[in-house]
């Protein structure tokens, strides 16, 4: 997973409780002596021990979690692919081209970055269809970021999802 994800699970964590939580969760998590930097690639397992710790010592559970954090990332996201993301657009259009600028980018300029393949279908003026699919399975990532890119443009969305046998995840999304 990419270093990003983790370096940002960081600055989540101790922005909604604390440094010592951070180092609590790593301890807990047999990862204490881990640093993350956001240009590296590190196991997904260690993104799930993380995750699943934290839900264990806070009693939330785990995609309740992922989803705020989706929506928490967003903002830093934003800053850092501006470049790709033209002024004109607004949530409808960024999300349509996130496959195609910020991951696509992602794979060129990181070799060992898997982020999870991304399908938008606008089926309306104001609604998309979103299918996810990722051996990851955190599709509540992606929820939370759908959220957050609403909120970076000022709109707030409706969010219907389904969980299919498979594992993937598909979404109806209506801008509002």
């Amino acid at each position: 997973m990419h270093g990003i994800i983790h370096a940002e699970l960081k600055k989540y964590v101790e922005t909604k409780h604390s440094r010592d939580a951070w180092t609590a969760i790593l301890e807990q998590a047999d990862l204490e002596k881990k640093t993350y930097l956001a240009t590296s690639t590190y196991p997904d397992e260690e993104a799930v021990a993380i995750v699943t710790t934290a839900s264990q010592l806070t009693g939330t559970p785990a995609d309740q979690i992922l989803e705020d954090f989706g929506e928490f990332i967003v903002p830093s996201l934003m800053n850092l692919y501006k470049a790709l993301v033209k002024p004109e657009w607004g949530t409808m259009e960024m999300l349509l081209s996130t496959e195609n600028t910020v991951h696509r980018v992602v794979r060129m300029r990181n070799p060992g970055a898997q982020p999870p393949e991304l399908r938008f279908e606008q089926t309306d003026a104001k609604e998309l269809r979103f299918f996810y699919n990722s051996p990851r399975q955190m599709s509540a990532v992606a929820k939370g970021i759908i959220k957050g890119v609403a909120k970076h443009y000022g709109d707030t969305v409706v969010i219907r999802e389904r969980k299919n046998a498979d594992g993937s995840v598909e979404m109806s999304i209506k801008i509002q």
